[in-house]
C-alpha cells in the first residue's frame, strides 16, 4: 500500500506538484521536471519487488518530507537528520501478516534523482528495493556483503540502476 503525506504536496517546489501532470507532457520532461508517479504505478512496482524480494505480509510504504523523515529518524534511531528510506519491520510477522512498513523522502529521492541523472519515479523504486531487503532480514553494515549482493542481483531483475549500497561503498551517496 503506497501512502502520501498530506504535507507532501506543499514540501515540493510548484513545478513538482505531486500527480499534476498529464502523462504525454510527463514522457518528453527532463529527470529535473518529472513527477512522482501515481500510487498505483508504485503498489505495482511494489507488488513486483516484494515478490523478487519473497518477503510475504503486507507492507506500506509512506511517501513523506525530509521533516517527516528526520522526526522519524530521530525518534526511532536517534539520528537527527533527514535520509532517504526507513525501515519498520514488524518481524516476525504478526497474525495480521504485516512485514513492516517503509518510509521515503520524497525531497530526498528528488536531489539523488537529479544528481544521478535518473528520473525521481526510479530512485523511489530503488529506494523501495533497499527498504525492502532490510524488511526481509538483511543488514549492509553487518552482513559482509550479503545483501549488497542481494540487492545487486535484484536490481538487475527489476530494471534498477546502481543501488545505495553501491553508492555509499563508491562514496557517491550524499
Amino acid at each position: 500500500m503506497i501512502l502520501l503525506d498530506p504535507d507532501l504536496d506543499s514540501a515540493l517546489p510548484p513545478q513538482e506538484k505531486l500527480q499534476k501532470t498529464p502523462r504525454s507532457s510527463a514522457r518528453n520532461d527532463s529527470p529535473r521536471k518529472q513527477r512522482i508517479p501515481n500510487a498505483r504505478a508504485l503498489a505495482r512496482f511494489l507488488r513486483e519487488a516484494q515478490s523478487a524480494v519473497k518477503l510475504r505480509g503486507q507492507v506500506t510504504v509512506l511517501l513523506t518530507t525530509d521533516a517527516a523523515i528526520r522526526r522519524l529518524n530521530r525518534q526511532f534511531r536517534g539520528k537527527n537528520k533527514a535520509t532517504d528510506v526507513l525501515s519498520f519491520s514488524a518481524n516476525p510477522p504478526g497474525p495480521m501478516k504485516i512485514a513492516g512498513d517503509l518510509a521515503i523522502s520524497v525531497n530526498t529521492a528528488q536531489r539523488q534523482a537529479e544528481e544521478r541523472g535518473h528520473s525521481v519515479a526510479l530512485e523511489i523504486k530503488v529506494l523501495m528495493l533497499h527498504g525492502l531487503l532490510h524488511l526481509a532480514g538483511y543488514d549492509h553494515e553487518a552482513d559482509e556483503g550479503e545483501m549488497a549482493r542481494r540487492e545487486q542481483k535484484l536490481r538487475a531483475k527489476l530494471r534498477l540502476p546502481h543501488g545505495l549500497i553501491e553508492r555509499t561503498e563508491k562514496g557517491a551517496r550524499p
